[in-house]
């Protein structure tokens, strides 16, 4: 039988595989590579090592926070628009005085007896407030409102104005000196701190919601102190 596979010459190389060739290659330039730059390339590992475990030893401690700052600001704009409202009523008191007076007389005694309705109106006059009445603090707003006070000095409605009785003969001095009594009497009954702390809550309740609805979510309401009178 005649054999057709030919027979390889010695000239004749086996094909080296791609892989071992490059292996062959890199282990050649390994051997060339002098023990110095070992040493180099060794030292400078060392020491990116050591920086890096530094770095982490010394922020061991420390974290990333990110806060949000709360600070908030009201505009000039906004101050003045709100102090334009003026006279702001929290808190109305309705009453009715009946007064009298009796002159005493030789033959007899004349008497005059008189009804009086009034609206007491207790509020703050906004034109009133200080400077820094309406400030930020930090989150807050704060509002410092000028005292309560009664906003309408002219409250008696002398259209109701009644004469209940009346006898004998009274002039108009005599009638203006009944109307400054009935007057005075519902300053009195009217115009007392369980009135004026009810006005107040009011006024911190409408403030509140009037900040709350310009955006701001604190809001602190103050008032000033009334003076006291000489």
């Amino acid at each position: 039988m005649q054999n057709n596979n030919p027979t390889p010459t010695p000239d004749e190389k086996k094909p080296v595989p791609a892989g071992s060739s490059f292996s062959h290659d890199l282990f050649s330039f390994l051997k060339t590579v002098s023990m110095t730059v070992w040493m180099v390339i060794f030292s400078a590992v060392l020491l990116a090592v050591a920086v890096v475990f530094i770095v982490v030893w010394l922020n061991r401690d420390n974290s990333l926070r990110l806060e949000q700052n709360g600070k908030i600001d009201i505009t000039p704009t906004q101050v003045r628009s709100i102090r334009d409202i003026g006279e702001w009523e929290f808190l109305s008191v309705s009453d009715e005085e009946l007064v009298d007076t009796v002159r005493h007389g030789f033959f007899g005694d004349d008497e005059l007896v008189r009804i009086y309705y009034g609206t007491l109106r207790l509020g703050v006059n906004l034109h009133e407030a200080k400077p820094g009445w309406l400030k930020a603090n930090k989150d807050t707003i704060v509002a410092t409102l000028p005292p309560v006070k009664l906003l309408d000095e002219d409250f008696i409605d002398e259209a109701k104005t009644k004469s209940f009785y009346e006898e004998g003969s009274w002039s108009q001095q005599d009638r203006e000196a009944l109307y400054r009594k009935a007057y005075r009497k519902m300053k009195e009954r009217c115009l007392n701190s369980r009135n004026i702390a009810s006005a107040e809550q009011n006024a911190a309740r409408q403030f509140d919601n009037l900040l709350r609805s310009m955006g701001f979510e604190h809001v602190r309401v103050t008032f000033e102190k009334p003076e006291k009178k000489k």
